[in-house]
């Protein structure tokens, strides 16, 4: 599946973001942004949650069975979420969230396997383990501290 316009351009955004260990300013701004958005995201919030779990994940060095290509994309569309002039601006209203919410179903259909085996691995852990992984600090720099690891 072909990836939706103007998305191309967040992806060395992405491979910068991650390269400088930003990720967690962006998750803290994901959170943000998506407890603003209320039930505009319907059935995507979860799968925003989703998304935000398997970074936190990552980050912590806890899950790492994810291509580099499949990383990039992730955060590439949490960076589009993010950005208030993409295809559609934000501040139109009724009509703005509208290709935020197409880009993270798109990233969600197309990287379905991985995030299978990610469902699969939170599945197999220890529910107070996953707690800890999947929390997100008070503060982005204690993220910072916390991360990331190397396994």
């Amino acid at each position: 599946m072909k990836a939706p316009w103007n998305f191309a351009r967040f992806l060395p955004l992405a491979g910068r973001l991650l390269s400088r260990g930003r990720l967690p300013a962006l998750l803290f701004a994901v959170a943000r942004k998506g407890a603003s958005q209320g039930n505009r995201l319907g059935k995507l919030k979860d799968d925003l949650r989703l998304l935000q779990a398997l970074c936190l994940a990552y980050w912590r060095g806890e899950y790492r069975d994810i291509s580099r290509k499949s990383m990039l994309t992730v955060v590439a569309g949490l960076m589009y979420f993010l950005s208030p002039l993409d295809a559609i601006p934000d501040f139109i209203p009724v009509f703005g969230m509208l290709d935020d919410i197409a880009v993270l179903a798109w990233v969600m259909k197309t990287l379905d396997d991985e995030l299978n085996a990610f469902r699969a691995w939170r599945d197999r852990q220890n529910p107070e383990k996953l707690a800890v992984v999947e929390r997100l600090p008070d503060t982005p720099e204690q993220l910072q501290l916390q991360g990331p690891k190397k396994t």
